[in-house]
């Protein structure tokens, strides 16, 4: 939940109403460009007579200013600040910083962006093709307006991130249908809330985390966070790591659950836990437990099962603090993603670099985005910022 401006006294108004009265007259208010100027123990102003006037010397004065044209001001010249983004500062040696860093995502087999313009984006999803609000669309589209009619579904209602609304249907479609991802079968559905079950940008970030796995000699522990319908908990799985996947949401948990069944997964070591995540993080804090890879995929706003409020720039720096102490001596990753768009990747970088302060490997932080079908453009989706542990060397100090 947003914060409400803080309440002020009003402003005091100006003596002299509109319906009559006086001001009191403390003389010629000066100029914004006389208390600039008094600022370098200059005073450019021109000198004045009792009466407020411009005072005058002499009448040759008058007559020498008259006869001399007017010129224009001359120019003045600002020079812009530039300071040089230094990769590391002083404080912190390590982990090594890459940044910005732009991870782009070509789409698969079941999902495409077709077009986007106008503050809308369209995508096909599986066999359906959807139109969705989308504000970073901001240019005009690229396709015909007759591919856009001819799409199966579009969002209407309430156009915020998080804000519930309603799907108008051109035909008779299913309420769910199946797509995949690799070895992961899942299921589809026009949700009120924008979503049909996926992040397709996070695919990108799903193959970063298996690259990890595989570079890795053994069979590595991970906590998935804010696991939503399990994606990034069935691909890791099926990889053979050992995923505990944590979500607030019961109904999130079963999705995930019918997900797994779809994929033949049902014998992967996977720990479903529906509960709050920060709470169960801090309860594994005080258990001593640790994780070689954590996934952060956190809301902007959300609400836990018995009412708790996450607002995520209140809490994640909290939730980077908890996490770092449950990042084992030999941790591989640590992934966060952020659709915060107002935030900055620069902001979650320095937070993360911040938090992970004497671990050795790299962080890197940018956007996520999506390239259009057969198009020159990108669409940024979110920010992110992941830390990985150097090639065949433990992260001692986790």
């Amino acid at each position: 939940m947003s914060k409400s401006p803080k309440g002020g006294a009003p402003r005091a108004r100006n003596a002299q109403s509109k319906k009559g009265g006086s001001r009191k007259d403390n003389g010629p208010k000066r100029s914004f460009a006389a208390k600039r100027d008094n600022r370098d123990g200059r005073d450019t102003r021109p000198a004045r007579d009792a009466r407020g006037g411009q005072k005058e010397n002499t009448a040759a004065n008058r007559s020498n200013r008259r006869e001399q044209p007017r010129s224009a001001p001359a120019p003045v010249a600002v020079e812009p600040i530039v300071r040089e983004h230094k990769p590391t500062s002083a404080r912190f040696k390590t982990p090594a910083s890459i940044l910005p860093v732009m991870v782009e995502m070509n789409g698969w087999e079941d999902y495409a962006l077709l077009d986007m313009g106008h503050g809308q984006k369209l995508e096909r999803y599986g066999r359906y093709t959807v139109i969705r609000p989308e504000a970073q669309a901001m240019g005009a589209p690229r396709l015909p307006e007759s591919d856009w009619k001819r799409a199966d579904a579009i969002f209407t209602g309430d156009v915020e991130e998080e804000g519930p609304g309603r799907w108008k249907f051109a035909k008779q479609v299913d309420e769910i249908w199946q797509m995949k991802y690799g070895p992961a079968t899942f299921n589809g559905q026009f949700m009120s809330f924008r979503h049909v079950g996926v992040f397709p940008e996070q695919a990108a970030h799903w193959d970063w985390v298996g690259q990890q796995i595989k570079k890795s000699d053994r069979q590595l522990k991970i906590l998935n966070l804010f696991g939503y319908t399990g994606l990034a908990s069935l691909l890791p799985a099926a990889l053979g790591a050992h995923v505990t996947h944590v979500d607030a949401s019961k109904k999130a948990i079963g999705w995930a659950r019918e997900n797994q069944e779809l994929s033949g997964l049902e014998d992967k070591p996977i720990r479903w836990i529906c509960d709050d995540a920060m709470k169960f993080v801090e309860r594994e804090v005080r258990r001593g437990n640790t994780y070689d890879g954590i996934i952060l995929d956190p809301p902007k706003y959300g609400r836990g099962p018995n009412g708790e409020v996450w607002d995520f720039f209140e809490n994640v720096p909290h939730m980077l603090a908890c996490v770092r102490k449950l990042l084992s001596p030999n941790a591989q990753f640590l992934l966060m993603s952020s659709y915060a768009i107002r935030a900055s990747f620069l902001s979650s970088h320095e937070l993360m670099r911040e938090c992970l302060d004497g671990l050795p490997g790299t962080i890197e932080s940018g956007e996520l985005a999506i390239r259009e079908l057969n198009g020159p453009r990108l669409l940024s989706t979110s920010l992110f910022s992941r830390w990985s542990a150097p090639d065949n060397t433990k992260a001692e100090g986790a």
